[in-house]
């Protein structure tokens, strides 16, 4: 049985109160307001005027977010084309500035030239177990020297993720783990 499309909002900021769009996908799962809600609370005091990646980025809700409250620009990697063709949509409707949107599969944009982002949302579809993965990719010059990253994940399993991110916050929200770390410096010498 195939369920109706939703809506979801955003939650704060210039964009307040506007629906998104959310396409009928397997697997996607769009972050609960409360969790987007802790998770910008804990990013408020950097947010404004970062630049941001928003890493299999499904509905673009994290993204949203962050242009909504002062981000400087976004980029938004969603390789199912209904989703990616959903969010360019939500973009050109509400009129943002600042965002672009590649349909490709995280990897595959991590393997081109890179460029360092001062926020990341790491939130790969579950079933993919894809954090490690895309963790050690990002450490390969797409972070700023002191990037935050966002992790979504299983309740139940926490990722391996680089050595160099410290974690700052994190908390559960059902089955889902989130946490926000902050990179520190670079990769100790082996």
């Amino acid at each position: 049985m195939r369920r109706t499309p939703g809506r979801i909002r955003i939650i704060s900021g210039s964009l307040r109160n506007s629906r998104l769009d959310v396409p009928d996908l397997p697997g996607l799962r769009p972050t609960p307001e409360r969790v987007r809600e802790t998770l910008f609370n804990w990013l408020a005091p950097v947010i404004v005027g970062a630049h941001g990646l928003d890493l299999c980025a499904g509905t673009g809700a994290l993204g949203l977010e962050a242009l909504s409250r002062g981000a400087a620009s976004v980029q938004f990697v969603e390789p199912q084309a209904s989703a990616a063709q959903a969010l360019r949509a939500n973009l050109a409707r509400l009129k943002v500035d600042g965002a672009s949107v590649d349909a490709v599969d995280a990897a595959s944009f991590l393997a081109g030239p890179p460029r360092p982002f001062d926020v990341v949302w790491l939130d790969p579809p579950f079933a993919a177990n894809l954090w490690s993965t895309l963790a050690q990719r990002l450490e390969q010059g797409w972070l700023s020297a002191s990037a935050w990253i966002y992790v979504e994940s299983p309740r139940d399993k926490a990722p391996v993720l680089p050595a160099n991110w410290m974690l700052h916050r994190e908390a559960q929200a059902g089955e889902v783990r989130h946490a926000l770390y902050r990179r520190a410096g670079t990769l100790p010498l082996s």
